[in-house]
């Protein structure tokens, strides 16, 4: 059964939100996964020196550069991805409202 009703056109101001919803959950992942990995790093390395772990180095020098490169990767990526959508989504909807 096919309803009568038109889906929804696609609207401009979903695509920032989704865009920085997207490059914040992504940057958030990053730097959790790069924290994660620097600190098994720094206790590996601090263990073979016999010396204590400078965690701080962890957070510091590894994974806020690693999560702030990460984060503007993935904000070009994803505006790329939501402007391409738009686009098709609105010639898709156009489409649709002529036939």
């Amino acid at each position: 059964m096919v309803s009568g009703a038109s889906p929804r056109p696609p609207h401009w101001y979903g695509v920032p939100l989704r865009v920085l919803i997207m490059t914040f959950l992504g940057t958030l992942i990053s730097f959790a996964v790069s924290l994660l990995l620097s600190i098994l790093g720094t206790v590996v390395v601090a263990a073979a020196r016999r010396a204590h772990p400078d965690l701080r180095f962890a957070y510091r020098h590894i994974a806020l550069p690693v999560a702030l490169a990460a984060g503007a990767i993935i904000f070009v990526f994803v505006l790329v991805t939501e402007i391409r959508y738009y686009q098709q989504s609105k010639a898709l909807s156009e489409i649709e409202r002529v036939s």
